[in-house]
C-alpha cells in the first residue's frame, strides 16, 4: 500500500481512486461508507487515512482563474503551491504568502492550517476567500468568506467533504531579495524579539536549542532593499542550508538578489527534494506574548531531545479568525521541529514538550506530529465545538470520519 512522503505511515485505506471530474468524484464519495482525501502526502500522521476509500485529488481539474478586479483566483485544490504560483507569476500576479515546502498541495495546506512567516502575514488559509467541496452526499458545496460557515469550513481537516478548488486573495506581482546572517545569540535574540521578528517582511530563525545560539537567520524582504543587520548577526557570504552538511542547490536564491516573490518566500526549490527527505515533523503554535517563556522552556528541554533533532524553526504568524487554525484570535508564533525519522523515539520526546508549551496556549500543528488528544486540545480552540457541531451537521453518518478525528476531535 501507499506511503506518505516521510514514510513513516503507509495507508490502511482498502484502494485509492483517482477521479478526473468533479462529477465522477460527487459519484465515488456518495457511494462510500468510509473516504477521505489525499494530496501530496506530506501529512505525517494517519490524518488523510481511512478503512475505506482514499480519493487522490491529483487528477482532478486545475484551473488557475484570476479576477482582476476583485484580487481573487479560483484554482484547483490538487494543485501543488509551486505549480499554482507559476501559473499565477506567469500572469503577472502573487500570493502574500507561501510555505517553507512549495511541494504542498492548496486543499491540504489550507486544511491543515499551513502557514509561512511575517508578523503581519496571515497562514495560507487566511487567504482563502471561497471553498467548494464535494459533501457526505456526492453533492457540491460552495462556501463564501461571511457566510456562517465559512470559518469554521477552510481549516477542517478533511472533515467536511473533499475540496475541489479553492478561491484565493492575490495581489500582483512582486520581488523579493532573501539575505540569510549567522551567529546570533539566544540572549539577544529574546530580549530584542520583536526587533528581529520586524526585521523583514518574513523572518525564520533557524536553531538547535542547545548551543546557545540562532544558527541561521533568514530575512524575505520585499523589493531590493537590504535589511539592517538583524540584532549584529554577520551576513552570510555563501549560499546556507538550515540543515548542516545538505545540498545547497535545494535552497532558493539567497545573497540579497532580488527575484519574482514565488522562488524566494519558500525556502526550497520545487524540483529538489526539500530538506533532506526522510524526517519527522512537529510544530507548536503559541500566543506571541508567550513567545520568550516558550523559548525559555524549550532549552531547558533542550538536552533531552538535541539528539533526535535536524533543526527548529521559529516564525511568526499574523492573527485570523479559522475556527481550528493555529493563529485563530490572536498573533502567533510557530515553533517548528524537523526531527531524524526515529518514530518511537520522537513521540517518547513530545509529551515533555508539550506539558512545557500546551499550557502556555500552544496549539499542535494538525498535519505534523504531537501526542495531544481532544482532552488536550479542546481547551486551545474557543470554537472547538462549535466545529465538532458543524461537521455533525454536515457529514452525520460520518462518512469522512477516521481515527484521527475521533482521537483528536472526540467525534463519536
Amino acid at each position: 500500500m501507499e506511503q506518505n512522503w516521510a514514510g513513516n505511515h503507509t495507508y490502511v485505506a482498502e484502494q485509492v481512486l483517482r477521479p478526473t471530474s468533479v462529477e465522477e468524484l460527487g459519484e465515488l464519495v456518495a457511494g462510500q461508507d468510509r473516504v477521505r482525501a489525499l494530496g501530496s502526502r506530506h501529512a505525517f500522521t494517519d490524518l488523510a487515512d481511512t478503512t475505506g476509500t482514499l480519493v487522490a485529488t491529483d487528477a482532478l481539474p486545475g484551473p488557475v482563474e484570476v479576477d482582476p478586479a476583485r484580487r481573487l483566483a479560483r484554482v484547483g485544490a490538487g494543485l501543488r503551491y509551486g505549480e499554482l504560483a507559476d501559473r499565477l507569476a506567469a500572469e503577472g500576479w502573487a500570493l502574500a504568502t507561501m510555505a517553507s515546502l512549495p511541494h504542498i498541495s492548496v486543499a491540504g495546506a489550507i486544511a491543515t492550517g499551513t502557514h509561512g512567516s511575517g508578523d503581519r502575514t496571515g497562514s495560507l488559509a487566511a487567504a482563502v476567500a471561497g471553498l467548494e467541496y464535494v459533501a457526505a452526499d456526492g453533492s457540491l458545496v460552495r462556501v463564501g468568506r461571511g457566510e456562517p460557515d465559512f470559518a469554521g469550513s477552510v481549516v477542517a481537516l478533511g472533515a467536511l467533504g473533499v475540496v475541489t478548488a479553492v478561491t484565493l486573495d492575490v495581489e500582483p506581482a512582486y520581488d523579493v531579495r532573501q539575505d540569510v546572517y549567522v551567529d546570533l545569540p539566544w540572549d539577544a535574540a529574546v530580549e530584542g524579539l520583536d526587533e528581529l521578528t520586524g526585521a523583514a517582511y518574513s523572518v525564520s530563525l533557524f536553531t538547535d536549542w542547545v548551543s546557545g545560539r540562532i544558527q541561521q537567520v533568514w530575512l524575505k524582504s520585499r523589493g531590493d532593499q537590504a535589511p539592517a543587520d538583524p540584532l549584529g548577526a554577520r551576513p552570510a557570504t555563501a549560499t546556507m542550508h538550515m540543515l548542516a552538511g545538505a545540498d545547497v542547490e535545494a535552497v532558493t536564491r539567497q545573497l540579497g538578489v532580488p527575484g519574482p516573490w514565488h522562488r524566494r518566500l519558500p525556502h526550497f526549490r520545487m524540483e529538489f527534494t526539500p530538506s533532506r527527505g526522510e524526517e519527522l515533523q512537529s510544530e507548536y503554535l503559541l500566543p506571541r506574548e508567550q513567545a520568550r517563556e516558550a523559548v525559555a522552556r524549550l532549552r531547558e528541554l533542550a538536552p533531552r531531545f538535541a539528539s533526535l533533532l535536524q533543526v527548529s524553526e521559529v516564525r511568526t504568524i499574523a492573527a485570523d479568525d479559522l475556527w481550528l487554525s493555529g493563529a485563530h484570535g490572536r498573533d502567533t508564533v510557530g515553533l517548528h521541529f524537523t526531527w531524524v525519522r526515529d518514530v518511537p523515539g520522537v513521540y517518547a520526546v513530545l509529551p515533555a514538550i508539550e506539558a512545557a508549551l500546551l499550557p502556555l496556549g500552544g496549539r499542535p500543528h494538525w498535519g505534523k506530529c504531537f501526542a495531544a488528544t481532544a482532552a488536550d486540545l479542546r481547551p486551545l480552540y474557543p470554537r472547538y465545538d462549535d466545529f465538532r457541531d458543524l461537521v455533525a451537521r454536515v457529514d452525520p453518518a460520518g462518512r469522512f470520519r477516521n481515527d484521527y478525528l475521533v482521537r483528536c476531535l472526540d467525534l463519536p
